[in-house]
């Protein structure tokens, strides 16, 4: 799965750190989602939705090839 998590962090400027704290999740998590070695969970995905106010669908793109194994 391939998210813009960086660009809408990066896009307001602010810190992995910052974006942790604001969703209730360790820099580590946002680190690992930002390079696709995690995949959040759907109240995690929400909260950052809801953070950056755009719809889950904007954030994360899902690989039709991935989700068919």
């Amino acid at each position: 799965m391939i998210t813009k998590i960086a660009d809408y962090r990066k896009e307001r400027r602010i810190t992995q750190e910052e974006l942790a704290q604001a969703v209730c999740v360790t820099r580590q998590t946002i680190i690992s989602l930002e390079n696709g070695k995690y995949v959040a969970s759907l109240p995690l995905a929400h909260r950052l939705a809801q953070y950056f106010g755009v719809c889950i669908e904007d954030l994360f793109v899902f690989d039709e090839e991935e989700g068919a194994k």
